[in-house]
């Protein structure tokens, strides 16, 4: 859809703010107190996590129609976690160079042809965050270099079975799960090379 149709204009005023505390702050997020003005004239109290980073996701697409995925264990849920390659680039970096540095760092890929495919907003009743997703192809090897923290598992599996799991639950990275209905989408409606929609679509 390259035009936005008339019902997605706004409606109704905007939230006001009165005064805002800053309440935490690290490297990575800020968090704000704001008592505000609701677009319905009463007063609200809201808190807002402000992200230092973008957040970037990448489906790595093989001709042969499978698809990388990373597992890792992840602190917040204290889960294990089966994803696409995803990380956070500086507000100041352009999305892709993130992309393509998270994929390299991650699963050891470079791609030939890139496509940004996904832009969405995370959890916005209390975060600012965006996330960019892109597609990779065209895949080769590349060295790795994952962060110091980071622990990771690789596997490549075909993509109907990675998105198969993705919908029942098994991967729930909202991410992951986003970026692989996005591209069976772009399968179906004819925006993938026709021999690579055929794979995608099993």
């Amino acid at each position: 859809m390259s035009d936005k149709p008339a019902w997605l204009q706004p409606h109704g005023e905007p939230w006001g703010v009165s005064s805002q505390t800053l309440i935490y702050d690290n490297p990575w997020i800020r968090v704000t107190e704001y008592q505000t003005i609701a677009p319905t004239g009463r007063p609200a109290l809201y808190g807002k996590v402000t992200f230092k980073n973008r957040a970037i996701g990448v489906v790595p697409l093989h001709a042969d129609g499978t698809v990388t995925l990373v597992g890792q264990a992840r602190f917040p849920r204290g889960n294990y976690s089966w994803e696409v390659p995803e990380g956070g680039a500086p507000l100041d970096e352009d999305p892709m160079d993130g992309a393509r540095r998270e994929l390299a760092e991650e699963v050891g890929l470079e791609a030939a042809d890139w496509r940004p495919i996904l832009t969405m907003e995370l959890s916005n009743s209390i975060t600012d965050e965006l996330f960019h997703g892109f597609l990779a192809m065209g895949l080769t090897p590349t060295p790795t270099a994952p962060d110091e923290t980071e622990d990771l598992a690789i596997a490549r599996v075909p993509f109907g079975e990675a998105l198969d799991a993705a919908v029942a639950g098994h991967m729930p990275d909202s991410l992951t799960v986003a970026l692989l209905l996005r591209v069976h989408h772009m399968a179906f409606k004819g925006e993938l090379p026709a021999e690579l929609a055929r794979l995608v679509l099993g």
